[in-house]
């Protein structure tokens, strides 16, 4: 490797369980490109833990205000990534500052905040690049281009029903913490955070009434929910509308029927205690079956593959394809190098994501009685 590569420092907003899990590994291992500066968190004892699993000799500087990691010269990539609902504020910070916001999904679950975001890239030297790995998989990119070459598309189908994270996280290897050492203060602040979150996004937005159910079907969107349709989106472009839909929050398990120009897109998500990932995109045309298979992020180098089955002179042709070993996080890390040292404009943008909302909207409005 060149030993003149640029290397680009990043500073950490949240130092939760993804972070320990996923992004503070994956940065170590990115060592040559990526070096942590600074790391925020409101919890002393999750700022230790974290600094503890940071490669090199320099240690990160530790805050616990997002302004001040944002405003440092230290700091090129700002990455947000802890509680959603500090998602929109800290993104804007981050662009006050002219840095580049790499942003976990959601990056935004209200009009008003998907507003500010865009308004505050517009005023800034830097932008936005939202975390939607799973469509940086070679897989799914190549699966794209299969998709794109079918004559009709006949059928879809979107699947995400997995066990819940803990059930993976505890094979990973990574052994994250949890911590409580949070001021009641900052405790009702993300709570208000919350209620407002919800509030714009469901009652201003919609005029849906927040219930428990359709506050946890809403966050479950904005998780779980984000993956699967900002995939579908990039796979098969936006749905016209909503056919029908079952939604139950309490199991929690949904289905949504899309209607495309042509034809239809099931759309199947829940969690569960059984420790299975069945995460995949496939698509359907008269000879030919597309698929792309997915396995739980939090454990590395598991497999994402295509499927292509197809009529071949009268009989079946299977190929299963993987091109490479590299995870859809590194692959992802790669293309946040390149916005970062050359500029190269992103697929995942703020405008991107912006689009998702629109899909959560049309769900809830449609499984609105069922809330």
């Amino acid at each position: 490797m060149s030993s003149s590569r640029r290397v680009v420092n990043v500073g950490l907003i949240g130092c939760g369980e993804v972070a320990q899990t996923v992004h503070i590994p994956t940065l170590n291992h990115f060592n040559e490109y990526y070096r942590i500066t600074y790391l925020c968190d409101t919890s002393e004892q999750a700022l230790k833990q974290c600094e503890s699993k940071v490669c090199g000799s320099a240690r990160p500087k530790l805050t616990k205000h997002a302004v001040e990691l944002c405003s440092s010269p230290n700091v090129d990539v700002v990455f947000v990534i802890n509680a959603n609902e500090y998602h929109t504020p800290h993104t804007v910070f981050a662009l006050q500052h002219d840095k580049i916001a790499f942003v976990e999904k959601p990056m935004a679950m209200n009009l008003r905040d998907v507003e500010l975001i865009l308004d505050a890239e517009r005023k800034s030297k830097g932008t936005v690049m939202v975390g939607y790995m799973r469509r940086y998989a070679t897989a799914f990119i190549d699966a794209v281009k299969e998709i794109g070459g079918l004559e009709k598309i006949t059928y879809a189908r979107v699947r995400d029903i997995i066990g819940r994270n803990p059930l993976f996280i505890t094979q990973s290897g990574t052994f994250p913490h949890r911590f409580s050492d949070y001021s009641q203060e900052d405790a009702r602040e993300l709570a208000d955070r919350n209620t407002d979150w919800c509030n714009q996004g469901l009652k201003e937005d919609l005029d849906i009434p927040v219930t428990e159910q359709s506050k946890t079907m809403w966050l479950l969107l904005g998780s779980l929910g984000s993956h699967d349709l900002s995939v579908m989106r990039e796979a098969l472009g936006m749905p016209k509308s909503v056919l029908g839909c079952s939604i139950d929050a309490e199991t929690p398990f949904w289905n949504v029927l899309f209607q495309y120009p042509g034809f239809a897109c099931s759309y199947e998500s829940g969690i569960n205690e059984v420790p299975r990932f069945d995460a995949h995109l496939e698509v359907y045309s008269k000879t030919k079956q597309i698929t792309v298979q997915y396995d739980t992020p939090f454990i590395k180098g598991l497999p994402i593959t295509m499927t292509i089955r197809e009529n071949v002179d009268g009989g079946l042709q299977e190929r299963i394809v993987r091109k490479t070993y590299e995870d859809s996080y590194t692959l992802e890390y790669k293309e946040l190098y390149a916005l970062v040292t050359e500029g190269t404009p992103v697929k995942t943008s703020a405008e991107d994501a912006a689009q998702d909302l629109k899909i959560f909207q049309m769900i809830m409005i449609a499984g609105q009685s069922q809330l």
